[in-house]
């Protein structure tokens, strides 16, 4: 067992006063560069203690989390947490707009709660196309016990990473990006940081190292599947199995059984899958690239073997099949089919105290359009409504903080304005526990997806074709699903209605790497007019960069970890502490 999960155990088996509220956990993590060949080629990949993909966190719902980042790589870091809403504490969300960085050699303590909130998210690094060379991992949210799971208990849980991959570095990437160089077709893909079983010699050079799943005949095992690729949308499935979907990105679903799912760029579900097929072999568990038309598309399929501890064979044949490669309808009519758990006990959103978000009035409506890269000003760049964003030296959030002129305009437009596009640093300025529609309208080639931190928000609707106002009659009033990323398909739309109860400043951006690292993203300011107190004061270990440089110590963060206490000590404090509240106890 874990110190820290040591720690938690303590705080469950006595309950004593001096101990009660939310448990805390720390963890210590050194992010560096270490060596991997994923696809048969030695590289450097971003490894969290040594390892890659990185820890997972799994904790409960109210819980602190505090994980001291030591960066030990060569340019500046910052990790954020997918899906995590740090609520009325957007100083941890690890953007560029709300931190500054944390230099090469230095390290940051994020401290945040995940309050009210379950399910299955993921945390990477945010700057530089460092998501190209890994640096992700998981996050597991659990219910409390005293809130039961809208299914029976599975036996085992397991994490699965799959995601695009390159053989090029993330900095040669960045700069093809950066001179209008289409990324290509991947040069494989990855399910948990390795590489495809070689189910075609012709195809899958002789060893490369694969994902090998063990399991035990008759068992139900939930799989949290997460895209955490930079462009490519992937389809998931398993050979002979059903997958039935229990989960999204913090919300249960209507349990429906599926052959296979489209999973597209930073998106994550859970399934339940039993393993209820005979164990005569092994079975495929395949990840392949969707609507990539290319000559080149067999290589961009990662295989991982599903093995029954008494299998009597390798697996062999074909792969499964997969359908309907190129029709975006079947894809889209999929995400539609996918439903809110309107009756699962369970954090979630809770717009104005009433589930019934299709009833609430809109104050705010946003149609927001993104192009494919095109030059501006001598520079490839992505825009939103013609805006592509500039980010300042000055994090917009500290420069909010210190009142800070000329950093950034609350001027972002509801509309594509008819003007050319610039560069800029335009923020939406949102209203404080307004109800806001967003419709994402893709006017690019390929898939698009856009997440923004610090919600969950309901996905009402979306099809091709060009959004109006008549298009809110084929909206979902009652069961979208809530979560934090969504699919956008090209000619298409997709409608978005996000609750603005979280005070902050959040980031609303394209998910794909290189439509982000290139412009596509905005922040919106949800400022409460009514008690500024609200939010989370500035922390204590607070970075300063840009206009704000100055009060920066050369502080003692540069080699070793930050104020926390390790897992390790933490665990011996609290094992004394709990030590002696029980002996007084037991002689009072």
């Amino acid at each position: 067992m874990p110190p820290s999960s040591f720690f938690v155990v303590l705080l469950s088996c006595f309950p004593i006063a001096a101990l009660a509220g939310d448990p805390f956990v720390f963890f210590d993590w050194t992010v560096s560069y270490i060596t991997a060949s994923p696809l048969g080629v030695k590289q450097r990949v971003i490894g969290i203690n040594g390892q890659f993909p990185g820890p997972i966190l799994n904790v409960t719902t109210n819980w602190n989390v505090v994980v001291n980042v030591k960066n030990n790589l060569d340019e500046p870091l910052l990790l954020t947490w997918d899906g995590i809403q740090h609520r009325k504490n957007s100083w941890q969300d690890g953007v560029s707009g709300t931190n500054c960085p944390i230099p090469a050699g230095w390290n940051w303590t994020y401290q945040f709660q995940v309050k009210d909130q379950i399910g299955s998210f993921f945390y990477f690094p945010s700057l530089s196309f460092q998501r190209a060379a890994g640096g992700y991992g998981g996050v597991i949210i659990n219910n409390r016990e005293v809130i039961p799971l809208p299914f029976g208990t599975p036996d085992g849980d397991i994490t699965i990473f799959i995601s695009d991959w390159y053989t090029k570095s993330h900095k040669e990437l960045r700069k093809d990006v950066e001179k209008g160089t289409d990324l290509g077709v991947p040069d494989g893909i990855l399910i948990n940081g390795l590489g495809p079983y070689r189910f075609d010699e012709a195809v899958v050079p002789d060893g490369i190292a694969y994902q090998t799943i063990n399991v035990e005949p008759g068992k139900t095992y939930r799989l949290r599947v997460h895209n955490v690729g930079i462009s490519t949308s992937l389809n998931f499935r398993i050979q002979d199995h059903n997958l039935l979907l229990v989960e999204t990105e913090g919300s249960y679903t209507v349990q429906q059984n599926y052959t296979d799912m489209d999973i597209h760029v930073g998106q994550s579900y859970s399934f339940l899958v039993t393993m209820d097929q005979n164990a005569s072999h092994d079975y495929y568990v395949v990840a392949s690239s969707r609507f990539v038309n290319s000559s080149a598309l067999v290589r961009a399929t990662g295989v991982a073997i599903l093995h029954y501890f008494n299998s009597l064979g390798p697996v062999s044949g074909p792969l499964p099949d997969l359908p309907n490669e190129y029709d975006s309808y079947f894809s889209m009519n999929q995400a539609r089919s996918i439903r809110w758990n309107v009756s699962a006990g369970a954090a979630r959103p809770n717009p104005q105290g009433s589930f019934k978000y299709g009833q609430i009035t809109v104050t705010d409506v946003y149609v927001i359009l993104n192009r494919p890269p095109e030059l501006i000003d001598g520079k490839w760049r992505t825009t939103l409504n013609g805006i592509s964003y500039l980010p300042p030296a000055t994090p917009l959030k500290l420069a909010q903080q210190f009142n800070l002129l000329g950093v950034y305009k609350l001027d972002f437009p509801n509309r594509l304005m008819n003007r050319p596009p610039k560069m800029d640093t335009s923020l939406i300025n949102g209203t404080h526990k307004g109800f806001m529609e967003i419709i994402f309208q893709n006017n690019d080639t390929t898939v698009q997806n856009y997440h923004m931190d610090g919600y969950a928000f309901f996905v009402v609707g979306m099809d091709f074709g060009v959004w109006t106002e008549n298009s809110r009659g084929t909206y979902n009033k009652w069961d979208g699903v809530a979560r934090c990323t969504t699919q956008v398909f090209p000619g298409a739309w997709t409608a978005i209605l996000i609750s603005l109860d979280n005070a902050g400043l959040w980031n609303l951006r394209a998910e794909n790497l290189n439509s982000w690292y290139l412009g596509q993203e905005v922040y919106v300011n949800v400022v409460n007019p009514e008690n500024d107190g609200t939010e989370v004061p500035l922390p204590d270990n607070t970075i300063y960069c840009g206009l704000l440089s100055s009060l920066q110590n050369d502080q003692a963060h540069r080699v070793k970890f930050s104020g926390a206490p390790s897992s390790s000590d933490v665990s011996r404090r609290i094992l004394v502490i709990v030590v002696i509240a029980f002996l007084g106890a037991c002689i009072g």
